[in-house]
């Protein structure tokens, strides 16, 4: 019998360089991952590539990041004093707002002493006889634990395309994912922009306001609705507080864990098209995008009400920009809004209107190379100063394939993934025992208010270790046709939308060579959480359970 595998905290030898859980990642899911072991009495470490906590808010320092989701929706609800004490300025929350927030956090629940910062972990290993995992990372000794909770986040490897001629380039060029901390200074420089996704929709009206001039290079026009952002409200902001319970409770009830947005019940279809544009021109004035994803049940699944929709925001697009050719390449025209990641701005649009900004039309003359003075097109050179790759990130699956993860025979994760990424409900992977995944693919994830998820999923493991605690199990992992069966169920709720039509990021369309699988869990968070807590009601449905007494594998519920 392994010496780890029968124990309460405190009890029976425990090898003293074994921790209970490694947590690999200290953004918002693993600062609330190590709050939540900690507090259920395990011996928990948290290793961060980073130099301080926030994730993704520590990396993305470009100009203009700001949060998409409110501020008061955007942030733990674990702690009833944390929600009440923290002051949001904003309706939508900048970046150094939302950092500040995380290392409150962080200082608040004294995490810092549980985390090694500046630390990337290279390959993580099960050991089958032990049933431990073993890490690496550069000038550390080997980190083992019985279990490790992957919290490397899902838009944390930044895509930088590889264009020829990059390395003879002149200037200074940046990737938006790892901004420098100290800032760019753009002022009177010739800056282009590679790429109109959301980060780009986001810094480029604060780069046309700092450059001499900016040239924005666009291969896809993407839908972006105003955010209508204010000052905070301070009776709101108090009424909300006053609410957060019931808050909290009606977001578990809805598709993205937004309270405020209800699951719609009603058809576009069973509205004139003059009431569907009403309803748009409301939610247009409101600001923000969960409204428009959350109007009506068939939004993402009926072609012509998202038709009417996307043709309403093409002509808000038409009104806004002053040049009618510069406003067509500006309307999307290939992809259903919403299928795409729907973006969120202040005065994106507009900035188009200004002398010092030139849009390029990427699709009809694509970049060939970067030259030492600028970039070159099939049409023409452009000649910069400053590149700023707004070219996204390698996502879902990006961070977990950049390390070697290898459990049971040897098998490489990044081999089992080589065809799409196999879960089951995102949470775990067959073949890698007592190895969890915080927001990982076949969950919400990304369609979903990140913190609501994150949360639950941490719940949901600390939940899980804690059962193997009580039961005297020393291992879990899924069965093979459980997984399968949940990324057929995935696909096929992704089928029957239209979030497949679109070449995004949620397929992995922006990464060269990857397989093209629709990421997300899409039937909406409630009904995620519904199935989630099933399955660990009736004894972890679908996992394989291994127990000290019986090491031979035991399907639980069976």
């Amino acid at each position: 019998m392994n010496d780890t595998s029968k124990r309460s905290p405190g009890e029976g030898p425990i090898p003293s360089d074994l921790l209970d859980v490694v947590v690999v990642g200290a953004g918002l899911g693993g600062l609330y991952m190590l709050y939540r072991l900690r507090k259920a009495g395990f011996r928990v470490k948290v290793f961060e590539a980073g130099g301080g906590v926030g994730g993704t808010w520590y990396w993305n320092r470009y100009p203009g990041a700001r949060c998409d989701i409110e501020s008061m929706e955007y942030s733990y609800s674990f702690d009833d004093e944390l929600q009440q004490e923290w002051e949001w300025p904003e309706r939508y929350a900048t970046q150094p707002v939302i950092l500040d927030y995380v290392n409150h956090v962080a200082d608040r629940f004294d995490l810092r002493r549980d985390i090694t910062f500046n630390t990337r972990i290279k390959t993580a290993t099960f050991e089958p006889s032990a049933e431990v995992w073993t890490l690496t990372a550069d000038g550390l000794p080997p980190i083992r634990a019985r279990w490790c909770v992957m919290a490397t986040g899902n838009l944390s490897t930044p895509q930088t395309p590889d264009f020829k001629g990059l390395e003879s380039f002149e200037g200074d060029w940046y990737h938006t994912g790892i901004w420098p901390h100290e800032g760019v200074d753009l002022s009177g420089k010739r800056v282009a922009v590679v790429g109109t996704g959301s980060t780009a929709i986001q810094m480029i009206p604060k780069i046309a306001a700092q450059a001499d001039h900016l040239h924005v290079f666009q291969r896809t026009a993407n839908f972006s609705l105003p955010a209508r952002n204010a000052p905070m409200d301070k009776e709101r902001e108090r009424a909300f507080k006053a609410t957060y319970p019931e808050r909290r409770a009606e977001a578990r009830r809805t598709s993205f864990g937004v309270s405020g947005y209800p699951l719609p019940t009603q058809s576009a279809l069973e509205v004139s098209k003059e009431e569907l544009v009403a309803r748009f021109q409301a939610l247009w004035d409101e600001g923000g995008t969960i409204g428009f994803l959350t109007c009506f049940n068939d939004f993402l699944v009926s072609e012509e009400a998202n038709e009417v929709a996307a043709e309403f925001v093409r002509g808000k697009i038409r009104e806004t920009v002053n040049d009618p050719e510069v406003a067509q390449l500006l309307c999307p025209n290939d992809h259903p809004i919403g299928s795409k990641r729907l973006c969120l701005d202040t005065g994106y649009y507009e900035t188009y209107n200004r002398d010092n900004v030139t849009l390029v039309n990427a699709r009809a003359t694509p970049i060939i190379e970067i030259t030492p003075k600028g970039i070159r097109t099939t049409d023409a050179e452009v000649e910069v100063d400053v590149i700023a790759f707004a070219t996204g990130f390698d996502a879902m699956t990006g961070a977990l394939r950049e390390i070697d993860i290898s459990a049971a025979g040897g098998e490489r994760l990044r081999d089992k993934w080589e065809g799409g990424p196999l879960t089951y409900l995102g949470l775990m992977v067959n073949g890698f025992p007592n190895m969890f995944l915080i927001t990982g693919p076949g969950s919400p994830s990304v369609k979903s208010q990140m913190i609501h998820s994150i949360e639950q999923h941490a719940d949901w493991i600390s939940d899980c270790i804690e059962y193997m605690r009580e039961n005297y199990i020393t291992a879990i992992e899924p069965e093979a046709e459980a997984e399968m069966r949940w990324v057929l169920h995935v696909n096929e709720v992704a089928d029957g939308t239209l979030y497949p039509r679109a070449n995004s990021w949620y397929v992995g369309a922006n990464i060269p060579g990857k397989p093209r699988v629709f990421m997300p869990y899409v039937a909406g968070t409630s009904v995620y959480r519904e199935k989630c807590d099933r399955i660990a009601a009736a004894g972890y449905e679908g996992f394989k359970l291994t127990t000290e007494s019986n090491p031979a594998s035991a399907v639980a519920g069976s």
